[in-house]
């Protein structure tokens, strides 16, 4: 697999990066640390060598399942992981950083990024000059290499890069949500600064896997995405059923094209989640996926079947 540049950082990346929000189990059903185990070491034999995660996956769950089944070859891959909106003053940065390298058995952390913007969730505003100043901190010591953000607007993106280098903004981005094309994806291209495209195959959804008539087990986080309410369920289908024989005759699977149409937009990567190993190689290889430009076109039209009735809240969550 082809590495790309993380922003001006001197770190490389995979295209397709593994997802851990699942490895931590908070707000999903079914997950079995065991199988997330083999699912990442799978995808590390496919050639994927990033990996996100965030304390707030399952109070560190998430990045303990990490290390433990990645420790022997650590040297070989790229850690991300991410400080949430709770923990933004100065000292609470820099004592979520020390136990996030705890819980990933590692002296550095590749990618350090805020979860969250200062104040979502009802959290405590925080000024974005103090938490830099932090992450400033830590960058120099060596503790962690490159700084990024997640869920930021362009003017959030904007202020925090007056503070110091960014080199990563990870926003929900897919062929059914596209807000991050409206705001801040140009700022990105015009400053080096890497996408991390966060559920690009829409939870799920741009699977294929599930039917009109599919129902949640309480406590999946998915039941509350937005594109699963009934509202918007009906248009997703009829996308679905547009993008099924594209991805037949190009010998792929819906989410393999998914994910190939991300990473074909210039310095996006796309970060994919997986239960099992099987899931995990089959995201890897839509890396190895070529796109035309008529073909990149012809999925273009059929998303925006989706998004163009969708309003301005980019949280993909009814929270």
């Amino acid at each position: 697999m082809q590495l790309r540049k993380l922003g001006r950082s001197d770190i490389h990346i995979s295209p397709i990066i593994m997802g851990l929000w699942q490895a931590g189990k908070d707000m999903w059903v079914g997950i079995d640390d065991k199988q997330t185990t083999r699912a990442i070491r799978a995808a590390c034999d496919a050639g994927i060598t990033t990996f996100d995660t965030a304390e707030a996956y399952g109070k560190g769950h998430s990045e303990k399942i990490l290390a433990s089944a990645t420790s022997d070859i650590r040297n070989k891959l790229v850690y991300a992981t991410k400080v949430f909106a709770n923990h933004l003053k100065h000292d609470q940065v820099l004592d979520a950083c020390h136990r996030s390298l705890k819980n990933l058995q590692t002296d550095y952390i590749d990618l350090y990024q805020i979860h969250w913007p200062s104040g979502s969730f009802g959290t405590k505003k925080v000024s974005i000059g103090e938490t830099m100043g932090a992450l400033n901190a830590l960058k120099e010591q060596g503790k962690i290499r490159s700084i990024g953000v997640s869920n930021f607007s362009r003017r959030q993106l904007q202020e925090a890069a007056s503070y110091g280098q960014i080199d990563s903004l990870q926003p929900p981005y897919s062929l059914f949500w596209r807000h991050v094309e409206k705001d801040a994806m140009s700022f990105c291209i015009e400053n080096k600064i890497t996408i991390l495209a966060y559920s690009p195959m829409a939870q799920g959804l741009l699977t294929g896997k599930f039917g009109p008539e599919h129902k949640f087990a309480k406590g999946d986080i998915r039941a509350k995405n937005r594109l699963f309410q009934p509202d918007m369920y009906a248009r997703v289908q009829d996308a679905l059923a547009k993008l099924r024989p594209i991805a037949e005759r190009k010998g792929v699977t819906p989410g393999q094209l998914a994910l190939a149409w991300v990473i074909s937009h210039p310095g996006t990567c796309a970060i994919a989640g997986a239960r099992h190993a099987d899931q995990a190689s089959e995201n890897a290889a839509a890396a190895a996926l070529s796109l035309s430009g008529d073909e990149l076109s012809e999925i273009d039209e059929i998303g925006r079947g989706v998004t163009d009735i969708l309003d301005e809240n980019p949280v993909m969550w009814n929270l």
